[in-house]
């Protein structure tokens, strides 16, 4: 197929077939299977905050974190504590257990898009980051608004190969070519010891690190992206497994490529085969997305 003229922000991917997955890391990753997608424009990055705060003023949009609570969703809450707000991360001191998130997660009171920590701070200097504090609906309407739409999971994974089937990451099998880091992710300990080896506490500037074959960056690492997906936990290629449900009941959303608090030692998924489920209505300071255009 031609290569069909350009889009500003947008890079081409052709499309094709490839083998989705890897039964090397998680079982939720699994099956590897032949899959297919059409040719397709992708944002080169993800949506950053000085985008989204236009799509904002242009359409005096409010995001799901800056919406009232709904009393009947927490029985036996106090009224008072039902805030807008969004998780917000927290480096520990020391060393604990990974099995509970509660741990480096807080609900944070007034967290939102243009603050990504709380009230105390805005989103100043990080117009060029990713903008995080985005529901899947926020992130839906941003690409309502844009003439777009988010990506199947499929479409996003066989982007962020960048025409390199089968390898572990978007630039290969080495996480580190030659001591050069590749991607904003944990370097150390989580959730309490980041040696910063890529230069980044936090999220960085979208572009910061090396595109991949199909000229787009960040596709591992910075942050989570969401997809249009509901995730199940296989591949549909296995037995046709039936949607995962968050704690609440709701379908989860199929999420993509880590970000800048996965670590070897926890969570190891900046990889293009990494997948993981999100309940649509939540919000966190390391989810973000990005958008595609079909033909």
């Amino acid at each position: 197929m031609a290569t069909p003229g350009k889009v500003p922000g947008m890079r081409w991917v052709p499309g094709g077939d490839f083998l989705m997955g890897s039964e090397d890391f998680y079982p939720e990753e699994g099956p590897v299977h032949m899959a297919s997608t059409g040719g397709f424009w992708m944002d080169e990055h993800p949506v950053t905050v000085a985008r989204f705060r236009r799509f904002v003023e242009e359409t005096g949009y409010v995001t799901v974190a800056e919406r009232p609570l709904d009393p009947a969703r927490f029985p036996g809450a106090d009224p008072a504590s039902l805030v807008p707000g969004s998780l917000v991360f927290h480096k520990t001191e020391g060393p604990v257990d990974l099995r509970d998130y509660r741990n480096w997660w807080r609900y944070v009171p007034g967290a939102a898009w243009h603050r990504p920590h709380g009230p105390g701070g805005g989103a100043d200097g990080l117009d060029e980051h990713p903008v995080t504090h985005v529901a899947y609906e926020d992130a839906l309407a941003y690409a309502r608004w844009a003439g777009k739409d988010l990506p199947t999971e499929v479409e996003w994974e066989f982007a962020a190969r960048g025409g390199l089937d089968g390898a572990v990451y978007p630039w290969g099998d080495q996480f580190a070519p030659e001591g050069r880091m590749m991607a904003n992710t944990w370097q150390g300990e989580f959730p309490w010891q980041n040696l910063r080896t890529d230069g980044y506490e936090g999220t960085s500037p979208v572009g910061s690190f090396p595109a991949n074959g199909y000229g787009l960056y960040d596709m591992v690492g910075n942050v989570w992206e969401w997809t249009a997906d509901v995730y199940t936990d296989r591949h549909p290629a296995c037995c046709a497994p039936s949607a995962a449900r968050g704690e609440d009941g709701a379908v989860r959303r199929t999420i993509k490529g880590g970000s800048y608090l996965c670590a070897p030692n926890y969570c190891l998924r900046y990889r293009p085969a990494a997948r993981q489920g999100q309940e649509p209505d939540s919000s966190t300071g390391h989810l973000g997305f990005r958008c595609v255009l079909r033909p």
